[in-house]
């Protein structure tokens, strides 16, 4: 069907858009000149935000401490003091006064080889900066707010799609990557508009009302599938004996893990999307009492460039049949393939053929397909849109069958459901004065000729495209309840507010305490959270970039796609585990357990696991394990395919741990490239690093914990050597020679910038536990630059301290973090 544009006039938001008006008008105005430190006393022109006469008190101070090594050709850390300017109000000029102020008051500055200025001097300036600071943040919060308009972004669009419609579409590949910024990609500041953009909005829309709205009579009961796979192309059709037969049943046995003997249901080939049922017996036979686990893949086989997803890993338990059951959403034309895990090579079991193969298999008895499960018709996207509507024979040269909705009162029935739809995308009451211009576009398609529904297909596809669907509109000061409504729901569910929360704004209740903390204990509990856990920890802890890098097959031959998914998932599982229980947010740091299953237990030597199934799993004393920094995906994420580096680890740790981000290097300082052939280690070529006075300064903070993590290998691994291949030991493991070598020995220990001492990881956590208050408040900026939108200021620090206050007081709890931010300033101000 061709697709109606809308003709509304769609407002475009231009990055930074407010910013450029100020910037226009302030170059429009005689006030526009900023006033530079260095400029004489007394400027001929007005600075925007005029300075106190008592700032040329502070000229002495910085000429005598401050010029020396801040102005010329190349100033100290590339910054030069004659271009700090006394306007406050430019938010670039107020982070650079906001910079000194921190040097000042860490005592920094003047560097400790410099004479130190008298301490009353130094708390003189460090008031007056305060005093500047706060009152510019002040002035410009009561008129912008903290936080920059924002759009959704691809995740939130699908999602909120999803929710509104009640459609499964992926739309987020029809939009362009977002960009990041202070490690979040639904930061306002990051989400840019354009042309293209709204160009890919109006086809997502087109493609979800497409799934939305059905143009068909209603199909025949779901249909019933009963598949052997004997009947697999793969199993009729393969040379290599790595498949036993059963006589007189339909079972398969697989013995190969190789992945060209990946079995496929091909009998199983869909021509309609949807949900389906599956269920098989699966059993494991000749695994000495163990389960053998199977990978299930959907899509392989697809055409058309359809994408495939894996549904999950899954048990057979050894020597008894069970019946596994799950509901996937299929594409057309596509099919589901079976691969067990950590067999033999299909060369290897070739060679002995399947009938006298004695290892481990997967016996697939049968499988169940039942499928497109439809359990209402019209199914439930379209009754959100239409409800009870009838339909209407609407035949095209393709598809004679085809119905559409009709109307006896178009104008009426445009309005009732442009109105109520309007409600939910627009995540608030909605006006006639709101629904007007949309009925307008209705009626002046109906007068084209058009169908109803065609018209009203333009008409939702115009509120999909439009501001107040795209943006998150807040206005400064205090929220509103259905602000507050969507900060709330796209914080813990990445979406849209349900019918709860938008009744409840209706009738002005969510500023009620009690009210908006069952509200967010009620969030937490629904499946919908998992997008919370997926989301936030993905970008705060860098596991979106588990892709990124290959660890190199001959250094760790050992990775695998299973222990990729586990890293991951142990993650995931972990701090669900300490949100559900309100455990104290020290356990990311330390904590005596964590969530494993059979590979990722093999691959940290902690006995007792097995299979797919993840469990609680209380860590053994010796383990080195527990926390964040110890866990698999965390190492490899923070390492390449081949090294580890310190510096990139300890910048990590800084970053997204204690929320002390190292400066940028200087640009004149060449990058560590670790030797992977073992000639120097990567401490001697530190040590050399930070004899140079440009490096030594962030050196002394980024290196420890960097160093603290080099016992563990790229992929996780713990470790007492590196390995190389170059020059070093041979290694057998097992009676097996291995590919790689036996490079120098691991030294973790270091100093902390305040002296203390560690000589492995197990002591360094136990310092970092020293001080709870720093995590407690790294943490929480973090989880409110991703409910918000936008990342806390210096003069937000007060506000911040008072949260890790509150939850000091209950043990550093993580759930009640999560309660503390969404009723403070921070979550209900704009």
């Amino acid at each position: 069907m061709r697709r109606h544009r809308p003709t509304l006039p769609l407002t475009r938001f231009p990055r930074h858009f407010a910013t450029v008006l100020v910037a226009l008008s302030v170059f429009a105005s005689p006030g526009g000149k900023p006033l530079l430190l260095a400029a004489p006393a007394a400027p001929a022109v007005a600075p925007a935000v005029a300075p106190k006469p008592e700032a040329n008190h502070f000229r002495p101070f910085f000429d005598q401490h401050c010029v020396k090594c801040h102005s010329g050709d190349k100033p100290k850390g590339d910054w030069r003091i004659d271009e700090l300017t006394l306007d406050f109000g430019n938010k670039a000029s107020r982070d650079r006064w906001q910079a000194v102020l921190e040097k000042l008051e860490a005592g920094e500055m003047p560097p400790k080889s410099k004479p130190r200025p008298p301490e009353q001097e130094v708390k003189a300036l460090s008031d007056w900066i305060s005093a500047r600071v706060a009152a510019a943040d002040g002035e410009r919060r009561g008129t912008q707010g903290r936080v920059v308009l924002r759009r959704l972004n691809r995740s939130e669009y699908e999602n909120t799609v999803r929710d509104l419609l009640g459609v499964t579409v992926s739309l987020k590949d029809l939009l362009p990557l977002d960009t990041s910024a202070d490690g979040f990609d639904n930061v306002g500041d990051a989400l840019h508009t354009s042309s293209f953009l709204m160009d890919r909005y109006l086809e997502a829309a087109d493609t979800a009302l497409n799934q939305a709205i059905v143009n068909r009579a209603q199909p025949p009961p779901s249909a019933k599938k009963h598949i052997s796979l004997k009947e697999s192309h793969q199993v009729k059709s393969t040379t290599e004996r790595v498949f036993r037969k059963s006589e007189g049943s339909d079972s398969v046995t697989l013995f190969s893990s190789s992945a060209w003997q990946a079995v496929g249901l091909t009998p199983f080939y869909p021509g309609e999307r949807g949900y389906y049922r599956f269920r098989m017996s699966a059993s494991a036979v000749q695994s000495s009492g163990q389960p053998v686990v199977f990978r299930v893949w959907s899509g392989s086989g697809g055409m058309g460039g359809a994408k495939g997803h894996l549904v999950s890993y899954f048990d057979a338990p050894p020597d008894k049949a069970k019946i596994i059951e799950y509901v996937d959403f299929v594409e057309p034309k596509t099919t589901m393939t079976i691969l067990p895990y950590g067999l033999a090579s299909a060369q290897t079991v070739s060679k002995v053929g399947a009938d006298e193969w004695k290892e481990p298999g997967l016996v697939i008895d049968w499988v169940d397909v039942e499928g497109p499960l439809n359990e209402v018709w019209p199914p439930e996207s379209h009754r959100r849109l239409f409800g009870d509507m009838a339909q209407g024979p609407a035949p095209i040269y393709n598809f004679r069958d085809r119905v559409e909705v009709i109307s006896s009162n178009p104008q009426a029935d445009a309005d009732r459901i442009l109105r109520k739809f309007m409600r939910r995308a627009f995540r608030r009451s909605v006006t006639d004065a709101d629904v007007q211009p949309y009925t307008a576009l209705v009626a002046s398609k109906l007068k084209e000729k058009q169908t109803f529904e065609q018209a009203i297909r333009v008409g939702l596809g115009a509120v999909m495209a439009s501001p107040d669907f795209l943006f998150l509109r807040e206005k400064p000061g205090k929220l509103d309840a259905f602000a507050v409504a969507s900060r709330l729901s796209y914080f813990l569910w990445s979406s849209t507010p349900d019918e709860t929360l938008l009744t409840l704004a209706e009738q002005g209740k969510l500023d009620q305490p009690v009210i908006l903390q069952a509200q967010v204990e009620r969030m937490l509990q629904d499946p919908k959270a998992s997008a919370f856990t997926e989301n936030f920890v993905g970008q705060w802890l860098g596991l979106r970039d588990i892709d990124f890098t290959l660890p190199s097959h001959v250094l760790y031959p050992d990775f695998d796609d299973m222990l990729k998914i586990s890293m991951v998932k142990e993650t995931e599982l972990f701090f669900s585990e300490v949100l559900k229980n309100d455990l104290s947010i020290a356990n990311f740091i330390a904590s005596d357990f964590t969530m494993l299953n059979g590979r990722l237990a093999k691959h940290y030597g902690i006995p007792g696991v097995s299979g797919w199934e993840f469990q609680k799993v209380k860590l053994p004393p010796a383990s080195h394990r527990g926390g964040l920094l110890t866990m698999a995906s965390v190492l490899k994420v923070t390492a390449n395919g081949t090294t580890t580096s310190p510096v990139l680890r300890g910048a990590w740790v800084l970053d997204r741990i204690l929320g002390t981000p190292p400066p940028r290097p200087p640009e004149n300082v060449g990058s560590l490239v670790p030797d992977i052939r073992g000639a120097t280690t990567i401490r001697q070529q530190l040590a050399k690093h930070r004899q140079l006075e440009s490096c030594a300064g962030c050196h002394v903070k980024i290196d420890p914990p960097g160093f603290a993590l080099e016992s563990f290998d790229v992929i996780g691994g713990w470790r007492d050597y590196y390995r190389t291949s170059g020059s070093g030991k041979p290694v057998t493991i097992d009676g097996e020679k291995q590919r790689y070598l036996q490079g120098p020995n691991v030294d973790p220990a270091d100093v902390l910038p305040d002296g203390r001492k560690f000589k492995d990881i197990d002591e360094f956590k136990q310092l970092l536990l020293t001080d709870k208050d720093l995590v407690a408040r790294a943490l929480a900026t973090k989880l409110l630059t991703y409910a918000t939108g936008g990342p806390p200021e210096k003069a937000d620090r007060p506000k911040i301290d008072l949260l890790v206050q509150q939850i000091r007081a209950r043990n550093y709890g993580f759930r009640t973090l999560i309660h503390a931010i969404v009723v403070s300033d921070l979550f209900q101000k704009k």
